[in-house]
């Protein structure tokens, strides 16, 4: 998989308490296909990473949330320093929601932030190297 580069929009999410419903919609609405996460899937979630028509790699995923949280669809920059960012963001008026630094193998560290407005989005780091 090709890591994008620092900075940029490098993820999305949607989650669903039905992820089902939102995988048939997003897939007949942008012929977007489907496959399970390994790494998230064989911790217990249903997690579900989202290719785009003609693309090479995973885009983004839906989360299916079991009814636990809220709906709702998030986008994820790509950081170098997960701490340092998370830092910053409070010292310019943000807040950190929570954050998972050692998340497991083959997933990446990331956290949810909020900007001064209210807006909801997350931060994260490549996994390490297997």
């Amino acid at each position: 998989m090709t890591i994008p580069a620092t900075g940029t929009l490098a993820w999305f999410e949607v989650a669903s308490d039905d992820p089902e419903g939102a995988q048939k919609f997003y897939g007949s609405l942008f012929d977007w296909t489907f496959e399970s996460s390994g790494s998230l899937t064989s911790g217990g979630l249903d997690y579900r990473n989202i290719t785009a028509s003609g693309g090479q790699q995973p885009m983004g995923g839906i989360f299916g949330t079991g009814g636990q949280l809220p709906n709702h669809a998030v986008f994820y920059i790509l950081v170098a320093d997960l701490e340092a960012t998370c830092a910053e963001a409070e010292q310019l008026g943000g807040t950190v929601i929570s954050k998972n630094v050692d998340p497991g193998p083959g997933t990446p560290a990331f956290a949810y932030l909020r900007d001064p407005s209210g807006n909801q989005f997350g931060i994260f780091t490549p996994p390490a190297a297997a």
